[in-house]
């Protein structure tokens, strides 16, 4: 395995969009935290927010431009100042590694081409200072003709939330949940998935499948005590700054990545799951792959994937995933933490529970796909001759009817209990069509 060297320069060198002040912070002016600041996706507060603001983006590479060109020069085309001069030559190769950032469209096409192919377009050639014999870009000719054409991402999240299409999957009602944002930028370009955010959704259960997610890229943002079902076959999953939720995502063809969530629980077949900045998270996972924990994770479990809607078996054919290999079990560590195994544990199968999808579809998935691992499906099958043998019991007891009453309002009344103080209520509450 191999990355290009040009491309990893520059994906090192954006990671300074976020700089964090460690002088600053220790003033109390700045410092990374989850539960500190409720970050607007609107571009309000984009400062706060540059991971999701596509101009911030587009404003980083602008200021930035001249760097980043620098950093992809030869050596000999840099003289002794370190700076590019009105000579300086940036090749091929170094526009192909800057297509990692940039694509476009030529006179507004809906046909989405990487930087390099646009470079060399005839009309452009002129601008970009393109040069048949060394076959190379004059440098200033191309920071020029970079500047006169960058602008934000048509197809990315801001776009997505000023002119998509908003849904009303939830429902609006006074107080928080009115702050609910979900909206859809659909497939406008062949080459780009359909972007679905998903943004603010509070103390409510969301259920959908839809061809609005079909190969979807799914980002969910700030939704906390919430019980969402994604059960439709998607392309990528962001879940960022989520916490007290639980995600039942269809299959996803690409990565599910979590970052700075807190007690959330995720199901999901998917092709990678990545996690950084978490704490006490379970994830229920099906995976052919590794899945990786970057920096800052605390708490997490895995345990192996446990439910089962009707389409399922469907969903995964249609983005190629199969019950083997299955890596749930399997972590690697990446960081400093590499070292530490506290980081994560495989859940206990005493605290295993199974999960039903309490929806209703047509399909031929009546069971967990590739089974449960022994020591888990033990634990469930001593549940259920526990759970048939009180039903005996109390069959046999010969109740009057009377009696019968008061037992089943007893144990009604201990359910119900139990619910509340689980904040299970809220979830059969949030069923109820």
């Amino acid at each position: 395995l191999s990355v290009d060297t040009l491309q990893f320069l520059l994906f090192l060198y954006v990671q300074q969009l976020n700089k964090v002040s460690l002088r600053r912070s220790l003033v109390g002016e700045e410092w990374p935290s989850r539960r500190s600041r409720s970050l607007s996706l609107t571009g309000k507060s984009a400062a706060e927010n540059k991971n999701w603001n596509d101009q911030e983006h587009c404003a980083f590479v602008q200021s930035h431009l001249s760097s980043l060109l620098e950093l992809l020069l030869e050596p000999e085309q840099l003289p002794d100042s370190s700076h590019p001069t009105r000579c300086s030559l940036v090749s091929y190769e170094a526009i192909c590694a800057l297509s990692f950032l940039i694509e476009g469209t030529v006179s507004r096409s809906r046909r989405v081409r990487p930087l390099h192919q646009l470079a060399l377009w005839r009309p452009c050639q002129e601008l970009n200072g393109y040069s048949k014999v060394s076959k190379a870009f004059s440098f200033p000719k191309l920071e020029s003709w970079l500047r006169s054409c960058l602008t934000t991402n048509p197809f990315g999240m801001t776009a997505c939330l000023k002119i998509g299409k908003k849904l009303t999957w939830v429902q609006q009602v006074e107080g928080t949940t009115r702050r609910a944002k979900i909206a859809c930028r659909t497939r406008v370009a062949p080459e780009v998935p359909p972007v679905v955010m998903m943004s603010q959704v509070y103390k409510q259960t969301l259920a959908k499948s839809s061809d609005t997610l079909v190969g979807a890229h799914v980002r969910i943002h700030h939704c906390n005590e919430s019980f969402i079902y994604l059960l439709s076959p998607l392309r990528c999953v962001t879940i960022e700054k989520c916490w007290n939720s639980t995600f039942v995502l269809g299959p996803v063809q690409a990565t599910v990545h979590l970052q700075d969530c807190d007690s959330v629980k995720v199901v999901v077949v998917c092709h990678r799951m990545s996690l950084s900045s978490t704490s006490g998270c379970t994830l229920y996972l099906l995976t052919p792959t590794q899945p990786l924990l970057l920096s800052g994770n605390q708490a997490v479990s895995f345990a192996p994937f446990h439910t089962h809607y009707p389409k399922l078996e469907d969903h995964m054919a249609q983005v190629g995933l199969a019950t083997l290999p299955n890596h749930w079990d399997n972590p690697l560590l990446v960081g400093k933490e590499s070292g530490d195994t506290g980081v994560f544990r495989l859940l206990p199968p005493d605290d295993f529970y199974g999960l039903a999808v309490p929806f209703e579809m047509e399909g031929d998935t009546t069971e967990t796909p590739g089974g449960l691992p022994q020591a888990y499906q033990k634990v469930l099958n001593q549940r259920e001759q526990k759970m048939q043998l009180l039903q005996k019991m109390v069959k046999e007891a010969g109740l009057t009817r009377g009696q019968r009453k008061r037992f089943q309002m007893l144990v009604e009344n201990k359910f119900y209990d139990w619910l509340v103080e689980t904040g299970n209520r809220q979830q059969l509450d949030s069923l109820v069509p």
